[in-house]
């Protein structure tokens, strides 16, 4: 594991809604995460809904193969591998025999298929339970007792202090943060997305406040660039990371970035977060986003992402005529024959984007 000036794990958590990747492209991730000083990667995708909604159900062995293959790869490339659990609204019903015996068999799994980090979620889930800590803190150290993964990260239901999540999932019980701090197994860590669910930055206040409220240091779940959702589908998160100054990582126990549906043009903010670490107060993003663009494609196609980060961010795809919207296709599918995997990789993944291919209905958001 590679350091900034400061004990932070830096991976990614391919933990969005929407399109998942491929194995193919979770496979070559590896690598460029090492290559460039990552230390993990999480699978974590809402669409697996054997991680889910169906997580009662055996998980199939083709499935099992595939996260065991991953492992592997990720392993070999020299990071650490996760997956991401979300036994869904388990808490809801009695933590019995059968509760107990299910979890297990998960856990089993896990076990098998090799997990270094093991995520278990319980976001975007009922809140509104009086005893919902007690419930949850059973659980969850019941989990950590029997998992073998080096580091379980725990994802409360309320993992952030925006309104929105009670809005959505009720309102949290008293002292629910509290509670989790004091009775969570020591060892267990928790995700947290700050002030905001995209939170647009961090402050070393925030962070160090949360850290006494969790009894121990977050584990940031950073929800840029991700773009699923019904509306921020509609736009390609590409400009570099801002509001992420070094010195966060002091109270931080690792930074978990969760990407866009798009694998390829993801890498671009991915490494501008790097580069704000390394860089600390020299950090200068449009100098970032440069050298990161790139270094993912090419001098010329970074020209031109850089030029379309206007319509790509601000404007999206309901604010594009179909004209623009043509003329932009023709000038990136100028690039699918560059030669360069990753190049060819980026355009064709704009291309897509054009054509509606990663547009996320709010019906599948409610269902995954």
């Amino acid at each position: 594991m590679r350091e900034y000036g400061m004990n932070t794990q830096l991976g990614v958590i391919e933990g969005f809604y929407g399109e998942p990747w491929s194995w193919e492209e979770r496979a070559e991730y590896a690598p460029f995460l090492k290559r460039h000083g990552f230390s993990f990667y999480i699978y974590a995708p809402k669409a697996d809904p054997y991680l889910r909604k169906k997580w009662r159900e055996p998980l199939p062995e083709s499935r099992e193969r595939e996260l065991t293959s991953l492992s592997a790869r990720c392993r070999a490339a020299g990071i650490e591998f996760g997956v991401g659990f979300s036994p869904y609204e388990i808490y809801l019903s009695p933590f019995d025999e059968k509760a107990k015996g299910l979890l297990q068999s998960r856990i089993d799994a896990f076990n098998r298929i090799g997990t270094d980090k093991f995520g278990l979620l319980m976001d975007d889930m009922r809140g509104d339970l009086p005893e919902l800590a007690k419930r949850q803190v059973e659980i969850v150290n019941w989990a950590a007792a029997r998992s073998e993964a080096k580091q379980l990260i725990f994802c409360p239901t309320y993992y952030s202090l925006d309104p929105v999540l009670e809005k959505l999932f009720g309102k949290k019980p008293e002292d629910y943060l509290e509670r989790l701090g004091r009775e969570l197994d020591p060892k267990v860590r928790l995700f947290w997305t700050g002030e905001a669910v995209c939170s647009k930055s961090y402050s070393e206040e925030h962070l160090r406040a949360t850290a006494g409220t969790l009894g121990r240091k977050p584990f940031l779940w950073d929800n840029y660039p991700v773009n699923d959702g019904p509306r921020m589908c509609k736009f390609i998160h590409l400009r570099p990371v801002t509001g992420r100054p070094s010195g966060i990582g002091r109270w931080l126990d690792g930074h978990a970035v969760n990407p866009m549906n798009q694998p390829t043009l993801s890498k671009i903010p991915l490494l501008t977060l790097k580069f704000s670490y390394e860089r600390g107060a020299a950090y200068a993003p449009d100098t970032a986003f440069r050298e990161a663009a790139e270094t993912v494609t090419c001098r010329e196609m970074a020209a031109r992402l850089e030029k379309d980060l206007p319509d790509f961010m601000d404007r999206g795809l309901d604010q594009l005529t179909d004209d623009e919207r043509a003329r932009l296709k023709d000038v990136y599918k100028g690039y699918l024959n560059s030669g360069e995997n990753s190049t060819a990789g980026a355009a064709r993944e704009v291309i897509d984007w054009l054509n509606g291919r990663y547009t996320v209905t709010k019906d599948l958001f409610l269902t995954q």
